[in-house]
């Protein structure tokens, strides 16, 4: 048995076809199929059911699936341990974030982290909350940038930024013009909204139920860029974060598209964005100079 063929189990469990799970690991179908009757032979045990139209996992492979993952991590945190020693900005470094923060901010963040640290090798990965939070449970990611909600303490985390949400809305609207709009003002309106499981709809929703504004249950988006194509149609309005927003439009309140954005206020929509990680990870001293240039670079 080596850490190889746990690793091969594991991108099974995950792929659950072996044509995917051997090119994720860059070995050939026979290689990875191969060794794993291998370690099935060594454990003495039946780890998959293999068919000609799925792959099912036994529940014996279901559990010394479960404990491979253990021992990858464990293993990946003692070249970390041992980094941290020698030198902490180097390295791989796996970042996970959600899909209405990355596009957003990594433009800004992407030339400085290979200026001030070139030594460190930067993977990216975009999902959403619930799965970010899995993966870097299972060691898979070593941190997250994303929104901080509240079932996130098991998690060390450290702020980034606080980010405001703009009103969106059609310029030829009769608000398109002002300089703010109070939170009160929206109460009976019904707003466009991200489909279930992105963090950002369940925040927006927190403040628009508390001010008596609804969704608009005829459409949700997939995406930020969707919410602002319906907008500019004429669709409904929405709550669009500050960085996904053109800071022309927001200074000099110019509409070079068909969508204005104006502040809102009393309260004022936000959320904080912050950078998580397993709380004994021993790549802390990276993730506080990787939080600081992030910092650094919001352009608010």
């Amino acid at each position: 048995m080596n850490l190889r063929d746990l690793e091969y189990l594991v991108a099974l469990s995950q792929e659950l076809h072996f044509r995917k799970a051997a090119e994720k690991c860059f070995v050939s179908q026979p290689t990875l199929s191969g060794q794993l009757r291998k370690l099935e032979e060594e454990l003495g045990v039946i780890l998959i059911e293999r068919t000609s139209r799925s792959v099912l996992f036994t529940p014996a492979g279901n559990a010394i699936t479960a404990q491979a993952k253990r021992i990858l991590a464990e293993t990946k945190e003692l070249t970390d341990m041992a980094r941290a020693f020698t030198d902490p900005l180097s390295g791989e470094l796996h970042i996970g974030l959600i899909p209405t923060v990355g596009p957003y901010l990594l433009p800004h963040i992407i030339p400085a982290l290979k200026q001030h640290f070139p030594e460190l090798q930067l993977y990216l990965y975009e999902a959403q909350t619930q799965t970010l939070l899995k993966q870097l449970a299972d060691g898979e990611l070593d941190c997250l940038i994303l929104a901080q909600l509240d079932h996130m303490d098991n998690f060390g985390s450290v702020p980034l930024y606080h980010e405001p949400m703009l009103l969106a809305l059609p310029s030829d609207h009769a608000w398109a013009s002002r300089e703010q709009v109070a939170l009160s003002e929206l109460k009976g309106e019904k707003l466009l909204m991200l489909e279930d499981g992105h963090c950002l709809r369940d925040q927006a929703m927190g403040f628009c139920f508390a001010a008596g504004i609804g969704e608009d249950q005829h459409f949700k988006a997939t995406s930020l860029e969707t919410l602002r194509n319906m907008v500019a149609a004429g669709s409904g309005l929405t709550l669009m974060p500050k960085l996904a927003i053109n800071p022309q439009q927001i200074d000099l309140q110019k509409t070079d598209s068909s969508v204005s954005y104006v502040a809102v206020v009393d309260p004022e929509p936000s959320r904080a964005i912050s950078l998580l990680y397993r709380t004994h990870s021993v790549r802390r001293p990276c993730f506080n100079e990787v939080a600081k240039l992030v910092k650094d670079c919001v352009p608010f």
